[in-house]
């Protein structure tokens, strides 16, 4: 093993898959004989886990539950072919892979996110993959960044998150881990540089940081 882990997140770090998600929506809004939400106001709330995202955007929360399998039934069909890798993903986990152990921390459901890594050419690289449905509380709460330092034995010394929200980084905060952001996804850099941690337009510009932190 490395001396250091990094953990990913996903949509907006390492991947593109906003068709498919506004797709998703699209179809759980129209399955309840609603009017779709604006698409600018969704892609706001990616990276927030479904049940949250759908009551932000007024679903009653005795109905979320149905909103959220009306959203699957599509999504599923639609996510392997309408998602991309950002512009050098791969480079970036193929580099990190060389000096630290790495896994994904996600609020994608790792049932999707499994495939959907070996699809894209990069699973074999992450020693665990997390998502909402391994865990009780999401980001930011701590608890998936622990449980995917637990799974692959390791401790929080020299661990960083990278992602592209503050959902990403107040879980690494929480978690005693150092958080790097990425302006790449669907916070603005902003908001990110609120922080007071380091910010990069992409995550390879994040791996080379962390490859040079001794």
């Amino acid at each position: 093993m490395f001396k250091k882990t990094i953990l990913f997140d996903l949509d907006g770090t390492l991947i593109d898959s906003t068709s498919a998600i506004l797709e998703g929506f699209d179809a759980a809004f129209k399955a309840f004989n609603q009017i779709p939400k604006d698409h600018a106001l969704v892609k706001s709330l990616i990276g927030f886990p479904l049940d949250i995202a759908f009551e932000k955007l007024g679903v009653e929360k005795d109905q979320i539950q149905d909103y959220i399998t009306a959203y699957r039934e599509v999504y599923q069909k639609i996510y392997i072919e309408q998602t991309f890798l950002l512009p050098q993903a791969k480079e970036s986990v193929c580099e990190a892979n060389l000096f630290a152990d790495l896994a994904v921390v996600t609020t994608k459901s790792s049932k999707f996110s499994k495939p959907l890594l070996e699809h894209l050419g990069i699973g074999e690289y992450f020693k665990i993959i997390i998502g909402r449905d391994d865990v009780v509380h999401p980001k930011p709460n701590a608890e998936p960044i622990l449980l995917a330092l637990k799974r692959i034995g390791k401790t929080q010394n020299d661990s960083f998150m990278i992602g592209d929200t503050h959902l990403d980084i107040l879980a690494a905060q929480n978690a005693n881990i150092s958080p790097i952001a990425v302006s790449s996804g669907y916070e603005a850099r902003e908001s990110l540089n609120q922080f007071n941690i380091p910010v990069f337009d992409n995550t390879f510009e994040a791996v080379q940081y962390l490859k040079n932190i001794r």
